[in-house]
């Protein structure tokens, strides 16, 4: 059996680097285990999803976001397989059809403080009666709280935890959010 596990090489990146290109898999060279060179990020998904890798981190597990920086593979569960990733996006399936914006703004709406992500995500898992593990709650919680931010909603009140890349490129471990004055 052969390993078709994906490395990404960096390549040098201008100071003037579209921050969106990079995150996305920009700025690297790919090669897989087998030997196959793979031109651009895009061939090297196809690759994995036809090896049965995780598309996300290609099937090492990892995922390096700018250089210098990885965590676990978030998408296949620290797997690099394809099959727990495909769970994972299915279980998202599912918190999307359970887990609305009405419902997240039912949950913040006597919240009168900033509040956190993960008060939000624990409120409305105990809601839905959900246990721990039985959905990704955090990630569906996180998403639609960012909608509402971007429909003027709600105010971002965190500072970063992490600068990946200056101010353009950051991390969010458990934000704090606030209703925007009216």
């Amino acid at each position: 059996m052969r390993k078709h596990t994906i490395t990404a090489v960096w390549e040098e990146i201008p100071d003037d680097a579209d921050d969106l290109v990079l995150v996305r898999g920009g700025f690297r060279l790919y090669l897989c285990l087998c030997g196959t060179h793979l031109a651009d990020r895009a061939a090297a998904e196809l690759h994995a999803a036809e090896t049965n890798q995780c598309t996300t981190c290609l099937g090492s597990a990892t995922e390096e976001i700018v250089p210098g920086f990885s965590q676990e593979c978030t998408a296949c569960a620290g797997t690099g397989r394809r099959k727990a990733q495909l769970t994972w996006e299915l279980a998202y399936v599912e918190a999307e059809t359970m887990i609305t914006v009405d419902l997240v703004r039912t949950v913040i709406a006597p919240f009168t403080e900033p509040f956190q992500l993960s008060l939000v995500a624990d409120t409305v898992r105990s809601t839905l009666g959900l246990p721990v593990g039985r959905l990704p709650v955090g990630p569906r919680v996180r998403d639609v709280l960012r909608q509402l931010e971007a429909a003027g909603e709600l105010t971002l009140v965190s500072a970063p935890d992490e600068l990946l890349r200056g101010t353009t490129v950051v991390l969010y471990r458990d934000p704090y959010w606030q209703h925007a004055s009216e």
